[in-house]
């Protein structure tokens, strides 16, 4: 018998926080199915069939939870980036912009597990990376997500600076500028033979301890 089945079964239907609790578990499970055979055999070879089927639900309960397959490939992704722009929100009023950042992505990845954890494990979450970067249909979506959270950022940066991003280039600047870095210090760590957090943040962080000197000093030093 199927999840679905076992439900349509069910004639009382159970108490709004345990309904509220089975979804997440079903929402988790899916992705957790989903990235696992997005890992072991490839997106594109991967079917929403398949993602259902490991689940023990029905297509139709796919559907409820995400609209495609690229919805449910990013969702550990997404988890991510709202775990870092919380970060961001957080950091003290009077730091610098650069500064920030670098503070929010680096607590960011020093604390992901907790969050990432509820959907998948931090292992998969990193491998499905590599999968993102070596897929053309997921990298060119990677890249419209890391151009809009771009603009969350700047509008971000600029409302802390109290500034008119439309007439201040500094938020944009800056943010291109990080994400110009992390972009660099992913794709090191997914050409690299290391695949833990704790790698991707070190990359990080001596990528960007290398932005100041990079652009205000001579380079024969």
């Amino acid at each position: 018998m199927t999840t679905d089945e076992a439900v349509a079964g069910t004639t009382t239907p159970p108490p709004a926080g345990l309904r509220e609790r089975k979804k997440q578990r079903t929402r988790s499970a899916l992705v957790r199915s989903a990235l696992e055979l997005f890992t072991r055999q490839g997106y594109e070879r991967t079917t929403v069939d398949e993602i259902a089927e490991a689940v023990q639900v029905s297509q139709r309960t796919f559907f409820r939870y995400f609209a495609n397959k690229e919805e449910v490939a990013f969702a550990s992704q997404e988890a991510a980036e709202c775990h870092f722009f919380a970060a961001l929100c957080g950091r003290p009023a009077d730091e610098a912009p650069l500064a920030a950042l670098r503070g929010a992505v680096l607590d960011a990845w020093g604390s992901i597990g907790g969050d990432i954890e509820q959907l998948v494990p931090p292992e998969l979450h990193m491998r499905m990376y590599r999968v993102i970067e070596s897929t053309p249909s997921l990298l060119a979506v990677h890249l419209r997500r890391i151009a809009e959270m771009e603009e969350r950022l700047a509008r971000e940066i600029a409302r802390r600076e109290g500034l008119d991003i439309d007439a201040d280039p500094r938020p944009r600047l800056v943010v291109a500028m990080f994400g110009g870095v992390i972009r660099v210090a992913g794709k090191l760590w997914t050409e690299g033979e290391e695949d833990s957090v704790a790698t991707l943040q070190d990359l990080t962080a001596f990528h960007l301890d290398y932005v100041g000197p990079a652009l205000a000093e001579k380079w024969d030093k």
